[in-house]
């Protein structure tokens, strides 16, 4: 039976869609949808920090009254009353300055920390959606280092940065109005010395760019290197190779060095002239200030206030180069963030999903074709149906015809590189055909939303993975909701030989290591196979997921699957004989298509090519056997 229900496709992202050469502001408004609820506070905190910049501003003009009035009065009338007005209006101002440096802190730093982790779950979510295809070509260590340092940088960008260009800007052309209007000449000498730290801030701009994005690069990879190393610190330290480890990272790490330092030169260099032009035209000014006040065309307090100004606008301006060099490596965190964003989910839900209800678990394979999207071009080969007339990918699977019967277990034979694998995962979707079809109860898995297909199938790999997490959570990671999970743990470790779990220190509820490797091989795979078998699907895909086991045990937990999973269908990489001697048929993969289907004596007395594989199969047996001993 079946039923469609609508489902609401994956948006498709164009590939690459990222341009590094794109402006700050163009990239920075891709984040608006992320933004958006914290607009409203960070715009609240952006009028506070500019409100405390014009107190700030106010104080100058504040000092050219108290001089040219109460100071010059005073010493005239002896009246002090005027000068006491003018120290509590300073003192209100830098008080009030104070109270909205502080209000904007309160307003900005909670919104920043929520749009960091929005944008964090979004990528994370997106990760998890994307195909295997995808975590294939991606090094863990880039992916680390975009939803980590990127977007930790980011937030302090958001916090601070662009709260910081806005009031610093405006500082900055009131400050140089307000100059203008003191000092007159003096105003446009300064703004007049604004021109070359235009022109340095545009090349600084162009060049830091790209040595911020080749930073940010390197040091994922440097990531990725480290992540490498502890995954295979066992391999290192059994082949005494930990000193080769050592001068790569220290290679890779002496790169991102070199990096840096060229980052901190650029930066220093623009630092230096962003802050020193505005002194050497401050002092130009001390002495055209002076010659105007004895030519009686600037009054004391004017210029009092004129070089207050000038104190204030100072700091903004010295700020430029960090907030410029924040800006643009923000830019290449976003640009790096969205490309992974950007990246295309091949691997999509119907608009109009079918649902099977009452599987069985029949599996078709029909004219079932697969290649890799970075496979080789080929030559076609003339006359081969459904071979395109243009050069091809080379095809893993080339037109695999296969009938897995409900409740019947299959093994998938064949040499190393045959496409067994391939062909395992294919079932749950992990991977889509690029020709054929593949049917499950006779609905194609493509008509069907990957979370209903994969809670009707399950599959356990060779290399079994386990979380940090207790041994109860990771067996029961897949388990239907609403179920008996004690007696869905209970029956899972039953059948996958599991019960080992029970005599950790706390049971089922120890917590095991990064990827399970305080157990032994075996025990990950038989945790494995339990997580599998827990889900109760119709259709339980083994990957060779026994391989570390010895043989009595394997066929001991072979038994128990065929028992209690009789109506389940199983197809099973085999790389035993024993293995395949289990099964209800078997299937040989040869040139990336099924040669012949039988039962194991079947095909031993007609084919050749299985009793070479088998051949070999006891060959590649017997040495494990005797390396083990």
């Amino acid at each position: 039976m079946r039923r469609v229900v609508t489902t609401t496709p994956a948006t498709t992202r164009r590939p690459g869609s990222s341009n590094t050469d794109s402006s700050v502001v163009s990239t920075l408004a891709r984040l608006y949808p992320f933004l958006k609820p914290a607009v409203p506070r960070l715009i609240a905190g952006m009028l506070c920090a500019l409100a405390a910049s014009l107190c700030a501003l106010a104080i100058p003009q504040v000092l050219e009254w108290a001089v040219n009035e109460p100071l010059l009065g005073s010493v005239e009338s002896g009246e002090t009353s005027g000068m006491w007005l003018a120290v509590a209006l300073v003192a209100g101002l830098g008080i009030l300055e104070a109270g909205l440096i502080a209000a904007r802190r309160h307003l900005i730093l909670v919104p920043g920390t929520k749009v960091e982790a929005r944008l964090r779950m979004s990528l994370f979510t997106h990760l998890q959606d994307l195909p295997v295809a995808f975590h294939d070509q991606w090094p863990g260590g880039q992916l680390l280092s975009r939803s980590m340092s990127d977007l930790s940088m980011l937030r302090r960008f958001l916090s601070f940065g662009v709260v910081m260009l806005v009031v610093n800007a405006s500082t900055i052309m009131v400050g140089g109005v307000l100059m203008v209007q003191l000092g007159g000449p003096l105003g446009a000498v300064y703004l007049f010395g604004a021109l070359p730290v235009i022109y340095l801030s545009y090349r600084f701009s162009r060049k830091f760019r790209h040595i911020s994005r080749l930073s940010q690069d390197q040091a994922g990879d440097l990531a990725t290197t480290v992540e490498e190393s502890v995954h295979g610190i066992r391999v290192l330290k059994a082949f005494g190779r930990g000193r080769e480890a050592y001068r790569s990272f220290s290679a890779q790490a002496d790169e991102l060095r070199g990096t840096e330092m060229r980052k901190a030169r650029a930066m220093s260099a623009f630092s230096f002239a962003i802050t020193s032009i505005p002194e050497v035209v401050i002092g130009g000014c001390v002495i055209g200030g002076l010659w105007l006040y004895s030519q009686d065309q600037i009054t004391v307090g004017a210029l009092v206030a004129f070089f207050a100004t000038a104190a204030v606008i100072n700091g903004p301006v010295e700020q430029l180069g960090e907030l410029m060099a924040m800006s643009l490596t923000a830019k290449t965190a976003v640009d790096r963030y969205f490309e992974v964003k950007d990246a295309p989910n091949v691997v999509q839900d119907p608009q109009e999903a079918v649902e099977v209800i009452e599987p069985k678990g029949e599996i078709t394979f029909d004219q079932a074709r697969f290649h890799f999207a970075d496979a080789p071009l080929v030559e076609p080969v003339p006359g081969r149906p459904g071979q395109p007339t243009e050069a091809a990918r080379a095809e893993v699977l080339a037109g695999v015809n296969l009938q897995v019967r409900a409740g019947e277990t299959m093994a998938l034979v064949g040499l190393t590189g045959s496409g067994k694998t391939t062909m395992a995962a294919l079932v749950p979707r992990l991977y889509d055909l690029t020709g054929g079809a593949l049917r499950i109860d006779g609905v194609d898995v493509r008509e069907m939303s990957r979370a209903h297909l994969r809670t009707m199938v399950s599959i356990a790999f060779e290399d079994a993975t386990l979380f940090s997490a207790s041994v109860r959570e990771n067996v029961l990671l897949g388990a239907p909701e609403g179920q008996d999970t004690e007696a869905d743990l209970d029956r899972a470790m039953m059948i996958a030989q599991a019960d080992f779990a029970r005599n950790l220190p706390h049971g089922v509820d120890t917590v095991i290591g990064e990827e399970g490797l305080s157990l032994s091989g075996g025990q990950r795979q038989r945790l494995a196979l339990a997580r599998a078998v827990a889900a109760r699907p119709s259709v339980l895909v083994l990957d060779d997921p026994l391989s570390a086991l010895d043989v009595t045990t394997e066929e001991i937990v072979t038994e128990h699957l065929r028992a209690e999973l009789a109506e389940t269908t199983v197809l099973i990489v085999a790389h035993r004989p024993s293995t395949v001697a289990l099964a209800d048929r078997v299937a040989v993969l040869r040139n990336g298509q099924i040669d012949a289907v039988g039962t194991h004596s079947d095909l031993l007395a007609t084919e050749a090519h299985y009793r070479f594989v088998i051949t070999t199969l006891e060959a590649d047996e017997a040495y494990e056997r005797e390396r083990g001993q």
